[in-house]
């Protein structure tokens, strides 16, 4: 696959499509089969309260997957990732009710680098607070 989107018609401060991913219980149940990662603290209240969380909280790698979604989507091939990183600032807490959570991720050329790259610069939230920091990507364009 290639990118369909060209090095030289994007620019610093192009914004990217901003994207709300919802995120349940049962969305959790499901990465963590498909993941391995059945830590308490991401399907049982109980465990997750007694140890000082608020309520079940994502995994951070689903919520790490879910934001880089807006780079992928936007370039329209993933291999076009070539680095990624995120600090983990704050849980994505998803009650137990039929709303579940909301992530919410936007995205913005940072910088202009050589080899047809750029850097992109995610904001991700959850109910208003930012929950990844420094989240970044560096993707080869066409």
């Amino acid at each position: 696959m290639t990118t369909k989107i060209a090095y030289g018609d994007v620019e610093v401060g192009t914004e990217l499509p901003t994207r709300t991913f919802p995120v349940t219980r049962a969305t959790l149940v499901q990465y963590a089969g498909a993941s391995g990662d059945f830590n308490p603290i991401h399907w049982n209240e109980k465990f997750a309260k007694e140890v000082g969380l608020p309520d079940v909280i994502a995994h951070g790698m689903f919520t790490m997957a879910e934001a880089i979604r807006v780079v992928t989507d936007w370039t329209g091939d993933p291999g076009a990732v070539v680095e990624y990183g995120v600090r983990f600032t704050k849980p994505v807490v998803v009650p137990n009710d039929d709303q579940g959570a909301t992530i919410e991720v936007s995205g913005k050329v940072a910088a202009l680098l050589d080899d047809n790259k750029v850097r992109v610069d995610l904001t991700v939230k959850s109910a208003g607070q930012k929950v990844l920091g420094m989240s970044r990507a560096v993707v080869r364009l066409a």
